[in-house]
């Protein structure tokens, strides 16, 4: 049987947590000057994946899934 390869680009994105998986919201590259104060502080951080999504990627991290 072969090795399972890990999704790359999900890799970098998704850090398995003992309650689930968390990533880093989206709108928080550049062009910040535009986008208010609050809006800049909520994307801060990592927020936890949907319930909806915790399947697509268990499948695309194999060696992280549990």
């Amino acid at each position: 049987m072969p090795k399972l390869k890990s999704n790359s680009g999900a890799a970098k994105r998704f850090r398995k947590t003992a309650g689930g998986y968390k990533h880093r919201k989206a709108n928080r590259n550049h062009i910040l000057t535009k986008k208010g104060t609050k809006r800049k502080r909520q994307l801060r951080g990592f927020h936890d994946v949907a319930e909806a999504d915790v399947r697509r990627i268990r499948r695309m991290l194999p060696t992280k899934a549990r």
